[in-house]
């Protein structure tokens, strides 16, 4: 990472533990979960103050272009007063929400003062209706030297300084998950996804037109990672569209601040829901389909989805593990003939004993195209070793993203990166270790050679780190999808001559025995001398 992102996150960290500190030892500043959504909507505030007073900024310079002075009083009125006129996607704060009144509100007032910017911005945009819960500050009531501290430690924060391509939103969720949580680190199963891993499944599906899904969206990360992804390749967001759904009321708010600081246009319904119980996007289908649920998440089950669609031609997944309902959900999902998915589940669901069925389904429909281990210590707030899943609806080939594909019928990639842990980090909770920029472009390479014309799928394997795998050798193994019954793990003692390696070690045993019998021959002689001096 180069010196100034460095410097600029370290300075980040640094007021984010200020931050911290001063609810830590606040009063009425509640719980990490308070404390956590508390932080986020004060910085989205911030940015989205930042980008309105950019946005002037902006407008100036074309009102200028355009030979028109922007100081001029009747100019002035039409463009700026009340309702400046952006049109670079920059949202239009109401008097009362930016940041540069909010800062220079007397600490008395502040509480009230923030919780009347949130409902003004709440209602003066269709994308940011539900962003907020209102009332937070003041039902919160934190003393007034209290919340003036943290305010003005949050002004100190710009993303104009922070130059690296982060989600910053998501980086400050993920600083108040490990610094604020020690008991508190996830919520039924639910854990933040790293961006690296993000990265990956990107990198892999390559989502940069048509319509994305997330049912278990989050914080908004995989939206965000796939836009600045989107954006390096085709420089315009209006080729993608953002569907997700989230069942947590603060993380559905959290999602839609996510992306409306970055002015990604998205539909994640009319509020938080389960997507097994409430599907609120029943009936679309998708061209592409990212997601990292809840890890064996239980609970998900009621009677009223007994029948329902998405397990009817699978069977009904276990009541006592969700990972297989989120498989046929996503899959539901999928476009029919072009549809594909990435998305992470723990490893147990390569093989449990109770999904066989539903795993035989999948994989005798030819559904599944990649399974890919990853290294374990990725996230934050668990060491679980995951999978990333690729769900294809399209294995026959043709043109994708301008690449000529083969037909991958009744072929399985598997991949194992388990090994892939050199790049350690420290002092970020369960998570050890990080792929890098160059992994995960050597990861995808691997995944997408192997899906391109004039590539042997019956001999396209690397022993310890990928092999295609035919479907019928996959049936044979049991229907299991664990790589490491594919993959060839190279014996590491297969250049030794086992002839001379036992001639040598019998010898040195024979050597060693020789010299205990003697040894103990001895202590018997001396012992024995001992007994008869005595007697």
């Amino acid at each position: 990472m180069p010196k100034k992102i460095i410097d600029e996150t370290q300075n980040l960290d640094a007021i984010l533990f200020k931050c911290r500190d001063i609810l830590r030892q606040a009063r009425n500043s509640g719980s990490f979960f308070e404390k956590r959504d508390m932080m986020l909507t004060l910085i989205f505030l911030r940015f989205m103050g930042e980008k309105f007073e950019e946005g002037k900024i902006h407008l100036r310079k074309n009102l200028l272009a355009e030979g028109l002075n922007p100081d001029d009083p009747e100019i002035h009125a039409a463009f700026f007063d009340d309702d400046p006129t952006f049109t670079d996607g920059t949202y239009n704060l109401p008097p009362g929400a930016r940041w540069s009144e909010i800062i220079n509100t007397s600490p008395s007032e502040l509480n009230r003062t923030l919780d009347e910017a949130l409902r003004r911005i709440a209602e003066s945009s269709s994308q940011l209706k539900g962003c907020f819960r209102l009332n937070t500050f003041t039902e919160r009531g934190l003393l007034p030297n209290d919340i003036k501290k943290v305010v003005d430690e949050v002004s100190k924060i710009s993303r104009k300084s922070f130059s690296s391509e982060k989600d910053l939103i998501g980086y400050v969720y993920e600083y108040f998950l490990k610094e604020f949580a020690v008991n508190a680190t996830k919520e039924e199963g639910e854990y933040y996804t790293p961006h690296d891993a993000v990265q990956l499944i990107a990198a892999m599906i390559q989502p940069f037109d048509g319509t994305l899904y997330d049912p278990c969206c989050g914080s908004g990360g995989m939206f965000i990672q796939s836009a600045e992804l989107v954006k390096a390749k085709l420089g315009d967001l209006t080729h993608i569209n953002i569907y997700g759904q989230e069942k947590e009321p603060a993380t559905f708010r959290l999602a839609k601040m996510n992306l409306a600081l970055r002015g990604i246009s998205h539909d994640l319904g009319e509020g938080a829901d389960s997507s097994f119980t409430h599907d609120l996007h029943r009936g679309l289908y998708f061209d592409y389909i990212m997601a990292n649920p809840p890890f064996n998440l239980k609970g998900w089950y009621n009677n009223h989805i007994e029948h329902d669609s998405r397990w009817v031609d699978y069977g009904l997944p276990p009541e006592s593990n969700a990972n297989y309902a989120w498989i046929l959900h996503i899959l539901s999902h999928l476009k029919p003939l072009c549809g594909v998915a990435g998305f992470l589940l723990a490893n147990g669901a390569l093989g449990d004993n109770d999904t066989a069925e539903i795993r035989r389904k999948l994989i005798d429909n030819d559904k599944v195209e990649a399974i890919i281990i990853l290294p374990r210590e990725l996230f934050i707030t668990t060491d679980i070793s995951v999978t990333l899943w690729i769900l294809n609806n399209n294995k026959k080939g043709g043109l994708y993203h301008g690449r000529n594909l083969r037909d991958r019928h009744n072929e399985i990639l598997f991949m194992d990166l388990r090994t892939w842990t050199e790049n350690a980090v420290k002092n970020e909770g369960k998570k050890k270790c990080r792929l890098s920029q160059e992994q995960i472009t050597r990861a995808a390479e691997i995944y997408h050679v192997w899906q391109e014309d004039g590539t042997d799928g019956a001999n396209y394997s690397l022993p310890e780190l990928y092999r295609s795998v035919n479907a019928g050798e996959v049936a044979a193994s049991g229907y299991s999808l664990v790589p490491s019954r594919y993959i060839e793990f190279t014996d590491r003692d297969m250049g030794i001559d086992f002839g001379a390696e036992m001639l040598r070690v019998q010898s040195e045993m024979r050597g060693i025995m020789l010299e205990e019998r003697e040894s103990r021959e001895m202590l018997v002689g001396a012992f024995g001398g001992i007994g008869y001096g005595i007697g």
